[in-house]
């Protein structure tokens, strides 16, 4: 296995921990997260911990690619494990908060549809023989959307102490992103192949 493929890799495993600590009922094993008052601000270890996994999880998105086309060692397995590690941590982590009430359901809908629908484009144009690379919209998306689930995990700090909720202006920015990101994909696709 390649050191991109391990760095996917370490990816998913820490999405599967952040997954756990998020969901898992440690009071009915007796497991208290302590909880911690900074400037007002009520912050849970438990969010804390899955927040600094979260942003890790982001770093290694941001190198893996780097370091596959670094060392020549791009393969067909790290693309496949590359596109479902960063579905798996990011709509995770939105299907969660929305069901927390941290953000709005229609969030996590749209995101998780626009993934579908360039998936299934993708799809299509890999079978038609078109290639499409991925658009800048497209990674500025993911950027914005790393940044502002990592904001939310740590609770918007510091900026929520001067009352600017640049963790929902972030997600939401990329939620639009994703939008056009995927009619870019479409209409890519469409021009390069005739339907």
């Amino acid at each position: 296995m390649t050191l991109a493929n391990k760095l996917t890799l370490s990816r998913i495993i820490m999405t599967i921990i952040i997954i756990f600590l998020l969901l898992f009922p440690f009071y009915s094993v007796n497991i208290v997260f302590p909880k911690y008052n900074v400037s007002g601000i009520i912050v849970d270890l438990k969010y804390i911990l899955s927040g600094i996994l979260f942003l890790v999880a982001s770093i290694t998105d941001l190198f893996d690619g780097i370091v596959a086309r670094s060392r020549k060692e791009v393969t067909d397995t790290g693309k496949m494990l590359d596109a479902i590690a960063d579905k798996v941590l990011v709509n995770s982590v939105l299907v969660i908060f929305a069901s927390n009430g941290f953000i709005s359901p229609i969030i996590a809908v749209i995101y998780i549809f626009r993934d579908e629908v360039v998936n299934a484009l993708k799809m299509y144009a890999a079978k038609n023989g078109v290639v499409v690379a991925a658009s800048t919209s497209g990674k500025i998306k993911t950027f914005a959307m790393l940044s502002g689930l990592t904001l939310m995990f740590f609770y918007n700090l510091p900026f929520e102490l001067i009352n600017i909720r640049v963790d929902e202006f972030l997600i939401y920015f990329a939620t639009i992103m994703s939008i056009v990101s995927g009619f870019e994909y479409y209409f890519s696709i469409m021009k390069k192949k005739k339907v």
